[in-house]
């Protein structure tokens, strides 16, 4: 699949969906006719969770598993002998595989699997009523399309999401994307709007998260709002916090550690500090290759030819040896 046809399948998917969701009834509610179908379903919530959580060097077999998880969720659900309560039980966890899927191959640079996987999950929340999950994974989508240069897919599809998130955590997260997109298109009001509303939203959503946000914190706060400012030309403060973002997040994210590294180490270069730039640039790359994150690993990578013009200064020929090895 061709960028220009990721763009029309998941345009023409989404549109769809807001049709569905706007006429979706409640399931009516039948017994269970498949003997064990509510034990079967608890093997597999516990082992999909144990396969998404596993660490990253065991990806290639544990997408391997999940896939074929959720080749079988999807076949129980098309058999049709399950009740209302199994059924909800089976959507919901073919929406967490697919995510979870979809991040892989994103996070892999397979873009066009990436959008199937998460516009699968979209038609599994669509299937539970579940409208803030949905724009939790337009969302998703957006921030695709925004990584791949097309901020005017990414800011349609966010406004899409908004239309339908109500809970606090999950407005946070989608003005917060926002806020980025309108930024990389140099729309300095409507980001600034849109960091204020994350805030906001943030705040309001307090300990409260839903599931499949319950990573957002005031670490992602801080680095996504210093990113927003740097593409806003604010260097100076996107730098401040950058940098306090990177510091609050917990050890336990150690791909989003890296990111937040390799976004500290564009700001130093920025403000013209090659050193430190090196230094956070070096913790990022050492980290992305412990842990197997090939995303962040294209965002080091993308910055070394800036460090080419400091090939004097402390750190940035240590850097390049180590990236070259």
């Amino acid at each position: 699949m061709d960028r220009r046809t990721f763009l029309t399948v998941s345009s023409a998917a989404l549109t769809t969906l807001t049709a569905d969701w706007a006429a979706a009834g409640a399931s009516p509610a039948v017994p269970d006719q498949l003997a064990g179908a509510s034990d079967l379903v608890d093997v597999l919530e516990t082992t999909a969770r144990q396969l998404a959580a596993a660490d990253p060097v065991h990806h290639p077999h544990t997408s391997r598993l999940l896939r074929e998880h959720l080749a079988t969720v999807t076949d129980l659900l098309e058999r049709g002998r399950v009740g209302a309560t199994t059924r909800h039980r089976l959507h919901t966890l073919a929406a967490d595989i697919a995510h979870a899927l979809a991040w892989r191959r994103f996070d892999n640079g397979d873009t066009a699997h990436a959008a199937q996987y998460w516009i699968a999950a979209l038609h599994n929340s669509h299937a539970t009523g579940d409208t803030d999950r949905g724009a939790g994974l337009i969302s998703d989508l957006a921030y695709q399309a925004a990584w791949q240069g097309d901020h005017v897919l990414a800011g349609q599809l966010l406004a899409h999401a908004l239309t339908r998130a109500t809970h606090p955590a999950a407005r946070s997260l989608l003005q917060l994307r926002l806020a980025r997109t309108h930024a990389a298109r140099h729309e300095t009001r409507p980001a600034l709007r849109a960091l204020a509303a994350a805030e906001k939203h943030l705040g309001q959503a307090a300990g409260d998260r839903l599931a499949w946000c319950e990573w957002l914190s005031d670490a992602d706060l801080a680095v996504d709002s210093g990113q927003t400012l740097l593409d806003l030309g604010d260097t100076a403060r996107a730098h401040q916090l950058v940098t306090a973002g990177e510091r609050l997040l917990p050890s336990s994210r150690g791909k989003t550690r890296g990111i937040f590294l390799a976004y500290r180490a564009a700001s130093h270069l920025d403000l013209k500090e090659p050193e430190a730039a090196a230094a956070a640039a070096t913790q990022s790359l050492q980290l992305t290759r412990r842990i197997h994150a090939p995303r962040c690993l294209r965002l080091i990578e993308a910055l070394l030819p800036r460090f080419q013009p400091y090939q004097q200064t402390p750190g940035v020929n240590e850097l390049l040896h180590l990236a070259a090895a």
